[in-house]
């Protein structure tokens, strides 16, 4: 069966203001001393397993340019353009439906554009196991990472052993938990009963518009009608009726939540899902004093600090447990334990009618 990748990259990347902005977000930077961005490193280490014309990216219209752009050699019809933010099933769904029309029934592997990996063999062979549960009957596979440490900003997997599909290293999942509170996530790792949800799946297109079709009734209708206009004069027109009509779903919710034959497969390959400025330290290399330095600053007596200069001097003194982010028209200030606030600060932008900074 051919397999195929699909990239979600329509995300804003609102808590990597200021460097992330509604024009150009955080799966278009570069974040780490390589100098590729986020969906350039999404993309390369798919290439072991799935070939440059089977990858689809699915983004809204406005990074159309930014994509072509950043991934010059990806076919401009697997570009997967969305008239409107609907969150993820409405992407998911689009993007099954578009390759059901070329392809038929194919493999899906469904991935966000602004992940890290740092094992990318093990990646990319955690992918292939993840196929062949999703190769049998109608399985939906989500790759769940193995906790650390009592992360309250993700959700988390709980899963049971099934003995009945007699895989290694498989699992069903028993139900998905919503973040939760640091109690809480201290229990989750001491039972040693669930997994960080890395929102990441692996399914065939059959099987994931079959559970569309059964569960988001209303949108499966609208996702034939958009099938149907592919290859036609009419299909920039039906899709853009469609899709606004769709309600915005994230996928979890949509289907994960309700389906039957969720299987999980945990892993260990050095994930990160880069989700706020903290991240920054942990994929890049820190000074002895624990803080990470980017263009023109002098640190005195700082510690534990991610401090990203632009083209000003950035002088730190004193400080520590900051992240500092300067650009050409904003400065970040912020301390560690308030980066999941920083997206407020886009609120607070949009009601002093200062859209140019958002």
């Amino acid at each position: 069966m051919k397999v195929t990748a699909v990239i979600m990259a329509g995300g804003r990347g609102e808590r990597f203001w200021p460097k992330s902005r509604v024009n150009y977000p955080k799966q278009f930077l570069s974040l780490t001393s390589d100098g590729d961005t986020m969906i350039q490193k999404t993309v390369k280490r798919l290439l072991p397993l799935v070939s440059m014309e089977d990858i689809f990216v699915v983004t809204n219209v406005k990074y159309a340019a930014l994509v072509q752009e950043q991934l010059p050699e990806l076919p401009a019809e697997n570009i997967l353009l969305e008239p409107c933010s609907r969150n993820t099933a409405p992407c998911i769904g689009l993007a099954a439906a578009g390759i059901r029309k070329k392809y038929g029934d194919a493999m899906m592997l469904v991935l966000p554009s602004d992940h890290l990996i740092r094992y990318e063999e093990m990646y990319v062979d955690v992918l292939r196991q993840a196929v062949a549960v999703a190769e049998r009957d109608e399985n939906l596979v989500t790759i769940g990472i193995t906790p650390s440490y009592p992360e309250t900003g993700y959700g988390y997997i709980k899963f049971e052993r099934d003995a009945d599909l007699g895989m290694t290293g498989v699992y069903r999942v028993e139900c998905f938990k919503e973040k939760p509170d640091l109690d809480t996530a201290k229990q989750y790792l001491a039972s040693h009963r669930y997994l960080w949800n890395s929102g990441m799946f692996v399914w065939k297109t059959s099987s994931i518009l079959a559970n569309i079709e059964k569960l988001m009734p209303d949108i499966y209708e609208g996702l034939v009608r958009i099938e149907a206009a592919v290859g036609t004069p009419d299909y920039e027109r039906v899709l853009e009726t469609e899709y606004q009509a769709f309600r915005s779903e994230s996928i979890d919710f949509g289907v994960m939540e309700k389906a039957e034959n969720i299987y999980t497969l945990p892993a260990s390959f050095g994930w990160d899902d880069v989700g706020n400025w903290l991240a920054v330290e942990r994929i890049n290399p820190t000074n002895e004093y624990g803080n990470y330095i980017e263009g023109d600053v002098i640190t005195i007596g700082t510690k534990a600090s991610t401090i990203c200069g632009g083209k000003r001097l950035i002088a730190a003194v004193g400080v520590e447990d900051l992240i500092v982010v300067d650009t050409d028209d904003a400065v970040l200030i912020c301390a560690k334990d308030s980066t999941q606030d920083v997206k407020k600060v886009i609120e607070n932008l949009k009601i002093c009618n200062r859209a140019q900074l958002v």
